[in-house]
């Protein structure tokens, strides 16, 4: 191939799932880190790594978990950085690196990251704490790529409204009722989806559940499968309960055939684009949409040279189920087309959500499923936050014929119509979105709403009055009036309330 030798190729990805709580989190990717290695066909790409760019763990605290990784694979790297929180992450950071090897910044850089969460709540529960590497103050912090600000906003932060399985639902609900389905229509929308993820995972050699699930299964509350907050069961949750380390190896094209990959290994990033919803959700436009992934998209596959249409293998974010909807809607794809499914892993329920760091295998599964496909084309989408922070990316087995490209287009979505968010407001608005917590026995908590006020602002709010719970969960209560005190608490207003003075 006549190729610039600069062009950026992903030449070698590791992924490993650990079931017998033998390494820590580095000990972890330093296993996938070999594996990639070995997945390129090259030599020597470890030792000659100049970069090493690595996604915020959650199971254990390092300092400079990228320089603790060089130093177990023989590494020298020039520099080391490491992320905030969001799994939008993978994906900004490959989009970075494929520019810096594209500008001759960087030759060789690994990305990834490891959780061992399950073996860390195992010791936890018994009051132990593990044997991990402990880096001390003597070692310093890792830059931070992408920034380290909060992922909600006063409103949010207010009711105690927090937990991604608390927010997420309340897409769910939005995306329903502007849908015009019935509760009972939008879970069986929402566990078809689930259930074609399942049989994806099933045929994933690197999922954690490799076990087709029926819709029926998906939707039906059980003691395996309880509430977590309506209208969503335990197997519309991402599960984070997950050992599991991913990397990826990129490189130039100079530098692949210095180390002697085969050209057979190459994967070309195309292209990428990211932007940012905004932080507050009170500020959304709707519930239901998401400018930022419409916007990122369309430009990510526009620098590419490609559109929805013309893509042939995709994974789309996969936390909950209303983060598959609202994507495919921004981005045109179909929820239910057979010949071309939505993940290529089998999504974060399935084949695993290792917090921030799910990306890394979407990307890695991908570039395994394009080697089987020459001149196919794949997209990845990237998620952080609420439906928050967004990185996209599109790969192909050919390269990109005006090089790599990236860009980030906040600036388009800065433009977008917003609503009012008011942190603390006092009266009787209608009901937008709302999900009902339940305890472990499947006995409803607590509901946290979605108000729109008479002047179009909307507020978030809090409700624990148990016949209100009741009616949350028995009927459609979409635009029903609900009274709101100053401290955050509503619940649904009655006659005289919904009159108005």
């Amino acid at each position: 191939m006549n190729l610039d030798p600069r062009t950026p190729v992903l030449v070698g990805t590791g992924q490993l799932n650990q079931r017998d709580d033998a390494l820590e989190p580095v000990g972890l990717l330093a296993a996938a880190a070999r594996e990639a290695e070995r997945d390129s066909g090259g030599t020597s790409l470890l030792k000659s790594l100049d970069a090493v760019r690595l996604v915020r763990m959650l199971s254990w605290r390092y300092r400079d978990p990228g320089a603790l990784l060089a130093e177990r694979v023989g590494a020298s790297p020039r520099d080391t950085a490491y992320t905030a929180d969001g799994g939008n992450n993978p994906q900004a950071l490959l989009n970075g690196a494929a520019s810096d090897i594209a500008a001759g910044r960087a030759d060789v850089v690994l990305i990834g990251g490891a959780e061992t969460w399950r073996t860390r709540m195992r010791l936890r529960a018994r009051g132990e704490r593990p044997a991990w590497t402990v880096q001390d103050e003597t070692v310093p912090a890792a830059p931070l790529l992408g920034g380290s600000g909060p992922l909600l906003g006063q409103g949010e932060k207010r009711i105690g409204l927090e937990p991604p399985s608390w927010v997420y639902p309340l897409f769910e609900q939005a995306h329903r009722i502007d849908a015009g389905r019935t509760v009972e229509e939008q879970l069986r929308v929402g566990a078809r989806l689930w259930a074609d993820f399942s049989r994806v995972a099933a045929d994933n050699p690197h999922a954690w559940i490799r076990r087709a699930h029926t819709a029926e299964e998906i939707l039906t509350p059980s003691p395996d499968n309880r509430w977590i907050a309506w209208p969503y069961p335990k197997l519309m949750n991402s599960n984070n309960m997950v050992e599991q380390g991913a990397a990826l190896l990129l490189c130039s094209v100079e530098a692949a055939r210095r180390h002697g990959v085969p050209s057979d290994r190459w994967i070309f990033p195309q292209s990428g684009a990211e932007a940012n919803d905004t932080l507050e959700l009170g500020a959304r436009g709707e519930l239901h949409r998401s400018p930022a992934i419409r916007i990122s998209g369309r430009r990510a596959l526009e620098l590419a040279g490609t559109d929805a249409g013309s893509v042939d293998l995709v994974d789309v974010y996969s936390c909950f189920p209303s983060a598959v909807q609202i994507a495919a809607r921004e981005l045109g794809l179909a929820l239910d087309d057979a010949s071309r499914p939505l993940t290529v892993t089998g999504g974060l329920t399935f084949a695993g959500g290792p917090w921030n760091n799910y990306v890394s295998h979407s990307i890695a599964a991908m570039a395994a499923r394009l080697r089987d496909a020459p001149g196919a084309v794949g997209l990845v989408t990237a998620n952080g936050g609420y439906l928050t922070k967004h990185a996209m990316g599109v790969y192909g087995t050919r390269p990109p014929q005006a090089g790599f490209r990236a860009q980030n287009v906040q600036a388009e979505v800065d433009r977008e119509p917003r609503t009012r968010a008011l942190v603390q407001w006092e009266g009787t608005g209608a009901l937008e979105a709302w999900t009902v917590l339940h305890d472990r026995e499947g006995r409803p908590e607590r509901a946290f709403l979605s108000v729109r006020t008479p002047q179009g602002g909307r507020t978030l709010a809090v409700c624990q009055e148990a016949d209100d719970l009741a009616e949350m969960t028995g009927r459609e209560l979409a635009g029903v009036p609900v009274r709101v005190a100053l401290d955050g608490t509503a619940r649904l207003a009655d006659a005289e309330d919904a009159a108005g003075p």
